[in-house]
C-alpha cells in the first residue's frame, strides 16, 4: 500500500457518513425498472405469440393435445429469449456499476487506509499509481510523472500527461484532472475526489447507455405486420367456409370443420419457426468465425446497413503505439540512434512507444541487455511540465547521458548550426503531417558532472523517433469491399484531424475524386440538428468527437432513414453503440461495458469479419425469404383444395389431421434446408435492402401465386380426376403424393432466383438437405403404397403407375419455373 503525505489529514468518519448520505455510493444508481412478471406478459402480447398461442388452442380444439403442447412449448421458448434480451440490457448498467479497482488507497482521519472504491465519497484524497484503474473523478494535487490513457474516454491512442495546474486553452478534458474508468500508465499522484457515481463522466455515459431506447429490428417489424395481415386473412376465411359451406347444406360440425381446416391451412406458424431457426443457426455460424451475437436479430439486420461508423482507436488501427521510423540528424548514424533511444527509455518499460523502441532495437540485432546492463548513475524523471525525460549512463568508461522527449524541448538543448536546425524542423513537420506522435531524441557521451536538472544539461541531436498507430490488417481490402456492397464508412474518433485524415488515407476511406468532408467536435456542438442534417451525406471523418456527439451522429443518421452500425472498444463508444441499428464492439481489446451495450462482439478484433458477417446478414436475409417464398407457394394449393371442395359440393379433400400432417413436412424443409442454401453470387454487389420494403413484396407474392396456382391446379386436378374411379379416400392419397412430391421439388426448383435447380456444388452434396427430402420420401412412400400406414391416415394406397404418374405431373407442376429462369439469365446476359 503506498503512503500518502502526513499533510494529508482527510475526512474524518462523521464527515465520510454525512457525505455519503448525501451523494450516495461510488456506484451508479438505476431508475425504476419494470418488473419481471411485466416483461414477460409484454412479451406474451406481440402478435407473433398471440397467433402461436391461437394455433395451439386449435390443435387442442381438434383433440390434438400432443400438438398443441409442442406448440405452447415453443410460445415459452421464444418468450424466455425475448426476456433473456431484456436481462441482457440490465446486466449493460451492471457492468457500469462495477469500478475495476475494488481498493483504493485514501487517507482517512490521519491515516493511510485501503477502502473499497465505492466507499469514496467527494472530498476524500486518495493515490493513484501506474497500473490502476481510477476511481472517481478528481483534481490532482500531487504529480510525480503521471500519465493516463483515457482512450475509454476520449478515444485518443496517446498518454495525457497530468499536472497540478491546467494547462492553457482548457478543453473539455483537463489535464489536472483524472477520470473515473481510465488506466494510470505512468507515475503517481495524489488526488482529491470531486465526483463520484453517476456525476462522473464515466457515471453520465451510464446514463445515456440507460436512456437508449430499444427498438425492433427492420426484419421484427416486416414479420410482425406479416403475422398480423396474414392472421388476420385466416380469421376471414375461416368465417367464410363456415358461412358457406352452411349454407350449402352441410351440418354445423361439418361447416366448423371445414373452417378449422382452411384456417389451419392459411395460419402461417412456420413463420416464427423459419426466424427462430434461421437467426439462431445464423448466429451460432458467425460464432464459429468469430462473431459473437448478442441479440439474435441484429443476425439479419446486418444485411441492411447502410451506414457503417468506425472509431478509430482499436477499430481501424491497432490500438498500440508502434515505431513506423528512425529518422537520424545532424551525422547520426541509425544505428546510433537506436542505442541512444533504448539508453534513454526504461528497462521494464510500460509505455507502448518505449517498448517499440525496444522492439525495433531487437530487430536491429541490437544488444539491449547489454546497454541496459550498465550502471544507471542518475534519472531525470519525465514530467508534464518538461515533456522530456533522461538517463545518465556509466556506459564504456564514461558518463553518458541520453534523452527524449518533445522535440520542441529536446531540440532547445541541443548545440546545431542553423542548417542542422531547419533540417530537424522539416522532418518534424514531415511526420507530424503523417499523422504521427513524434519524440527527438540526444546524447553526450563526455558528460563532465550531473547537473542538478535537465535543462542545465547539454546534448548532441541523435535524430527522431516517429510513432504512428497503425491500421489494422485487412482493414483496407475490407473498406473497399463495404464500398462495392453500397454500405458507406464514416469514422468516428476523438483523434485529431491530422492523424485521422492520414489513417484514412492508409485504408482508402473516402477516396475518389474529391476530398474528406472533415467535421471536428467543436463544429459538431456549434450545428443545429438541420445543419447536422445536411452535411451528414458527404462528411467521411468526424474528428476530436466527445461519447455525446457520437450518439448524436449516430441518431442523426438513423433519423435520414439510415440503417446505421457502429463499432467500437471503448467506454466512450457505449452509447453509441446502444443507439446504433446494430453496436459491433471488439472482443479482444474491448472493455466490458462495450461489449455490454454492442449488438455483437468481434471475437478476433478482425474488421474483415464485420465485411463477412454482412455478407451472412444478407445470405440470411435471402434464405428467409426464400423459405417464407416456399410457405407461400405451398400453403396456396392446400388452402385452395380446403376452400374449393366444399364450395363445389365434392368431399373434402383433406382432414385437420392432413393438414398436421403436411405441416409436419413442411416445417423441416423449410427450416433446415433452405437454412443451409449458399449466397447468390451477386449478394456483395447489390445496394443494401431498403428497410421500409416488405418481405413479401409484390414480386415475389407473384411469383408464390403463380407456383401455387400451378401446383394446385395440378393436384386438384388430378383429385377430381381420381375421384370417380377410386373413391374418396383414393383421390385424396393421389392429391397428397402430388403435393408432397411438388414439396420436394419445390425446395431445389427455388434454392437460387437464377441457377439451375441442380446446378452448383450444394445442391448435390448437401446431405442434411438430400436425408431431410429422403425422409418425406420415405414417409410418402409409405403412406402411399402400404395399407398398414394409409389405413389410420384415412387414405388407399397406389399402384406403382399410380405413383409414377403422381411424380410426373408434380414434376410438370414445378419444374415448369425453370423456364422463366433460363428467360431471366439469357436476358442477364
Amino acid at each position: 500500500m503506498t503512503e500518502i503525505n502526513e499533510k494529508y489529514h482527510g475526512l474524518d468518519e462523521q464527515e465520510v457518513l454525512r457525505r455519503r448520505a448525501k451523494y450516495g455510493s461510488n456506484s451508479f444508481v438505476d431508475g425504476e425498472r419494470e418488473s419481471r412478471l411485466k416483461k414477460a406478459l409484454k412479451s406474451f402480447l406481440e402478435p407473433i405469440f398471440l397467433l402461436l398461442t391461437g394455433a395451439a388452442c386449435i390443435y387442442f380444439l381438434l383433440g390434438e393435445p400432443r400438438d398443441g403442447a409442442v406448440m405452447l412449448a415453443f410460445v415459452i421458448f421464444m418468450s424466455a429469449i425475448n426476456i433473456y434480451q431484456e436481462w441482457k440490457t440490465d446486466k449493460t448498467l451492471e457492468t457500469l456499476k462495477s469500478l475495476s479497482s475494488p481498493k483504493v488507497t485514501a487517507r482517512r482521519g490521519g491515516y493511510t487506509v485501503e477502502i473499497a472504491s465505492e466507499d469514496l465519497v467527494p472530498g476524500d484524497i486518495i493515490v493513484v499509481s501506474e497500473g490502476k484503474r481510477v476511481a472517481a473523478d478528481g483534481e490532482i494535487l500531487e504529480n510525480d510523472g503521471f500519465g493516463v490513457d483515457e482512450s475509454a474516454l476520449t478515444g485518443e491512442s496517446d498518454i495525457v500527461w497530468k499536472s497540478c495546474a491546467p494547462a492553457e486553452g482548457g478543453g473539455v478534458w483537463r489535464t489536472d484532472r483524472c477520470y473515473a474508468g481510465t488506466n494510470a500508465v505512468a507515475g503517481r499522484a495524489v488526488v482529491r475526489v470531486l465526483d463520484t457515481g453517476a456525476r462522473t463522466e464515466y457515471g453520465k455515459i451510464a446514463s445515456d447507455v440507460a436512456s437508449a431506447p430499444e427498438r425492433p429490428t427492420p426484419l421484427e417489424r416486416q414479420t410482425r405486420r406479416l403475422v398480423r395481415d396474414c392472421s388476420l386473412f385466416s380469421m376471414l376465411m375461416l368465417a367464410f367456409v363456415i358461412a358457406a359451406t352452411y349454407y350449402r347444406g352441410s351440418s354445423p360440425i361439418d361447416a366448423v370443420l371445414a373452417g378449422v381446416t382452411i384456417a389451419m391451412a392459411t395460419i402461417p406458424e412456420e413463420f416464427p419457426v423459419v426466424l427462430t431457426v434461421f437467426l439462431a443457426l445464423g448466429a451460432w455460424r458467425l460464432a464459429k468465425r468469430s462473431a459473437l451475437i448478442r441479440r439474435i436479430p441484429s443476425v439479419e439486420t446486418l444485411g441492411a446497413v447502410t451506414v457503417l461508423c468506425v472509431d478509430k482507436t482499436g477499430t481501424l488501427t491497432e490500438n498500440r503505439m508502434s515505431l513506423k521510423e528512425f529518422v537520424p540528424l545532424a551525422g547520426t548514424s541509425v544505428k546510433k540512434l537506436a542505442e541512444v533511444s533504448v539508453l534513454a527509455s526504461e528497462t521494464d518499460p510500460y509505455d507502448p512507444m518505449e517498448r517499440a523502441v525496444l522492439d525495433e532495437a531487437l530487430k536491429r540485432n541490437i544488444n539491449v541487455k547489454l546497454l541496459q546492463g550498465q550502471r544507471l548513475l542518475h534519472e531525470y524523471p519525465f514530467s508534464s511540465e518538461s515533456r522530456m525525460m533522461c538517463h545518465v549512463w556509466s556506459y564504456k568508461g564514461k558518463i553518458t547521458a541520453a534523452a527524449k522527449g518533445s522535440p520542441e524541448n529536446i531540440l532547445a538543448l541541443c548545440a546545431l548550426s542553423d542548417s542542422e536546425r531547419q533540417a530537424a524542423s522539416r522532418e518534424q513537420r514531415r511526420l507530424a503531417e503523417a499523422g504521427c506522435r513524434v519524440l527527438a531524441v540526444a546524447y553526450n557521451d563526455e558528460m563532465c558532472g550531473i547537473p542538478e536538472k535537465m535543462n542545465e544539461c547539454r546534448f548532441r541531436l541523435a535524430g527522431l523517433a516517429a510513432f504512428s498507430d497503425p491500421p489494422r490488417r485487412n482493414v483496407a481490402e475490407s473498406i473497399k469491399a463495404c464500398g462495392s456492397a453500397g454500405v458507406r464508412v464514416v469514422m468516428i474518433t476523438g483523434d485529431n484531424s491530422v492523424t485521422a485524415h492520414r489513417i484514412a488515407h492508409d485504408i482508402g476511406l473516402g477516396c475518389g475524386e474529391k476530398e474528406h468532408v472533415m467535421i471536428n467536435g467543436e463544429e459538431l456542438e456549434k450545428m443545429s440538428p438541420d445543419e447536422l442534417d445536411e452535411k451528414l451525406g458527404d462528411v467521411t471523418i468526424f474528428s476530436r468527437v466527445l461519447p455525446r456527439g457520437k450518439m448524436r451522429i449516430v441518431s442523426a443518421l438513423r433519423s435520414r432513414g439510415e440503417v446505421v452500425a457502429m463499432t467500437g472498444d471503448g467506454v466512450n463508444d457505449a452509447p453509441a453503440l446502444k443507439y446504433a441499428d446494430i453496436g459491433i464492439a471488439m472482443g479482444g481489446r474491448g472493455t466490458d461495458v462495450a461489449r455490454e451495450a454492442a449488438d455483437m462482439v468481434l471475437l478476433d478484433d478482425d474488421f474483415s469479419t464485420i465485411v463477412r458477417t454482412i455478407r451472412d446478414g444478407r445470405r440470411i436475409y435471402d434464405n428467409i425469404r426464400k423459405a417464407m417464398e416456399y410457405i407461400l407457394v405451398i400453403h396456396i394449393p392446400i388452402a385452395l383444395s380446403a376452400l374449393a371442395a366444399p364450395l363445389l359440393a365434392l368431399p373434402a379433400v383433406l382432414a385437420p389431421l392432413h393438414v398436421a400432417l403436411l405441416e409436419l413436412i413442411i416445417d423441416p424443409t423449410c427450416s433446415i434446408v433452405f437454412e443451409r442454401q449458399p449466397e447468390e453470387r451477386d449478394i456483395m454487389e447489390r445496394p443494401p435492402r431498403q428497410t421500409g420494403a416488405p418481405i413479401i413484396t409484390a414480386k415475389l407474392l407473384g411469383k408464390a401465386l403463380a407456383q401455387g396456382s400451378a401446383i394446385f391446379a395440378a393436384a386438384f386436378d388430378s383429385y377430381c380426376a381420381a375421384l370417380p374411379r377410386g373413391g374418396a379416400e383414393h383421390a385424396r392419397t393421389f392429391f397428397l403424393t402430388v403435393l408432397v412430391l411438388s414439396n420436394l421439388f419445390l425446395v431445389y426448383v427455388n434454392r437460387s432466383d437464377k441457377d439451375f435447380a441442380f446446378a452448383g456444388k450444394s445442391a448435390s452434396t448437401d446431405m442434411i438437405a438430400w436425408l431431410v427430402n429422403a425422409g418425406v420420401l420415405l414417409c410418402l412412400t409409405a403412406l402411399s403404397l402400404l395399407p398398414q400406414a394409409a389405413r389410420p391416415a384415412k387414405l388407399k394406397p397406389l399402384s406403382p403407375a399410380e405413383f409414377a404418374a403422381a411424380l410426373l405431373i408434380a414434376a410438370c407442376a414445378t419444374f415448369w419455373w425453370e423456364i422463366v429462369k433460363w428467360f431471366k439469365r439469357k436476358n442477364d446476359r
